[in-house]
């Protein structure tokens, strides 16, 4: 019977790997909760309408890559492709805008599309974002694009490219969707196959293309601030003078559209040159009209998210290790010295330590081959004749030096130790 393996699009985390994970969730938690954003937990599986409504019917997202299935009560409900929708729908169904004019929310989680996996992408990923309810101030714009740059510089991340643009107000965008179509219409057979097809039901996809002829002639096309009303004019202006007082760099891109239709006035994307093809690690935009349209009051609102999958990539090549080595690998032989082990290791671990506790038995040899490949800073060694003398000998894994010290002073001087050796 051959064995049952894992679905196309999907991956197993494993445990030498998820140390970056760990870090990154922690680098984010830390940052978003100094800026007051709370944590909110959405369902992975919503009713199949709350995409169709929120994300929009044209777009690709809900035509073509949605995990789409009815249950036993015959109600369709679909793996959330995206975490925007999810949060909005709770936002509005427990009431939160009655507890303040502004809301700072943010989430991790799976998200599934039905797509093509490919390095950094797979059919199940993982996103982290963050949601800024209740507020039309230019501020508030500014404030998620500082943190999505303070989470990637704080990850280590240096290539990076803001690339900024506005798609105005609902309004804004009928005009230029019009004037748009107007100019790719003469171009419609040299387009690729899918801007075709987006050419009548979502044209501002086709600015978005990777193909190279449709981005050529995509390169002359009329520019969507050109459509701006006055309003939507300023706002965007007023965005770009704060970053600027931030000195955050940004390049205004008039392709940059986002994929979703839920978007309004600022769209931007953070990318990186170390990820090649695959560049963005962070997208988003303002959706004024998203929460109205969900049932809700009307509530402007603001978010991004950011690829867990891309940013661990870029984790691996700038580190060498997850950060998940422990301090100290403990090795032990004798029946005496067995129950010791258990012991001391807890008594290591209580005082906040990493301690891998060798389990095999085996001669002390091969204990001290795992202990090498552990990457631990020291191994403690236990025998029946430590036991009996109340000593370990500590061996230092780098430069092999070995010594005997008691187990009181192991326990309230392996801290100060280990700093001087790491």
């Amino acid at each position: 019977m051959s064995a049952i393996q894992k679905i196309r699009g999907t991956r197993d985390i494993l445990p030498e790997e998820i140390g970056y994970w760990q870090q990154l969730e922690a680098t984010v938690a830390e940052i978003l909760h100094r800026a007051a954003y709370q944590e909110i937990r959405s369902p992975i599986f919503e009713q199949t309408s709350l995409f169709k409504r929120g994300i929009g019917e044209a777009t690709d997202v809900v035509g073509k890559e949605m995990y789409t299935f009815d249950d036993r009560g015959n109600r369709s409900l679909t793996l959330r492709p995206e975490g925007t929708a999810g949060v909005a729908r709770a936002y509005i169904e427990n009431n939160l805008h009655s507890l303040g004019n502004v809301q700072r929310l943010w989430y991790i989680g799976p998200m599934f599309r039905y797509e093509r996996p490919q390095e950094g992408r797979q059919r199940q990923f993982h996103q982290i974002g963050l949601e800024l309810f209740g507020t039309r101030d230019p501020r508030a714009d500014v404030e998620v694009i500082s943190l999505a740059t303070e989470i990637l510089q704080a990850l280590g991340l240096k290539s990076l490219s803001l690339q900024l643009n506005s798609v105005g107000s609902g309004e804004d965008r009928q005009n230029y969707r019009e004037a748009l179509v107007n100019y790719l219409n003469p171009y419609k057979d040299d387009l690729d196959a899918d801007s075709q097809e987006r050419l009548t039901r979502n044209p501002l996809r086709i600015l978005d293309s990777k193909d190279e002829k449709t981005q050529e002639i995509a390169q002359n096309a009329p520019k969507i601030l050109d459509s701006l009303n006055p309003d939507s004019r300023k706002h965007f202006e007023k965005v770009c003078l704060l970053l600027d007082d931030l000195d955050i760099k940004y390049e205004i891109n008039h392709c940059l559209v986002r994929g979703l239709d839920y978007y309004s006035h600022t769209a931007f994307e953070i990318q990186s040159q170390d990820l090649g093809a695959q560049a963005t690690v962070c997208g988003g935009g303002r959706y004024d009209g998203l929460v109205k349209l969900l049932g809700g009051p009307d509530t402007p609102a603001i978010g991004w998210a950011m690829g867990m999958e891309r940013l661990i990539l870029l984790l691996q090549k700038l580190q060498t290790t997850s950060g998940l080595k422990p301090d100290l690998y403990l090795v032990s032989k004798g029946e005496k010295a067995e129950v010791q082990s258990v012991i001391l290791a807890h008594k290591l671990r209580h005082i906040g330590l990493k301690v891998e506790l060798d389990l095999s038995g085996s001669a002390f040899g091969k204990q001290f081959k795992r202990a090498d490949r552990s990457g631990a800073t020291a191994c403690v060694i236990l025998g029946d004749a430590e036991v009996s003398n109340q000593t370990v000998q500590l061996k230092w894994m780098e430069s092999q030096e070995q010594e005997e010290i008691s187990i009181d002073v192991l326990l309230s001087k392996i801290k100060e130790l280990l700093l001087k050796h790491k």
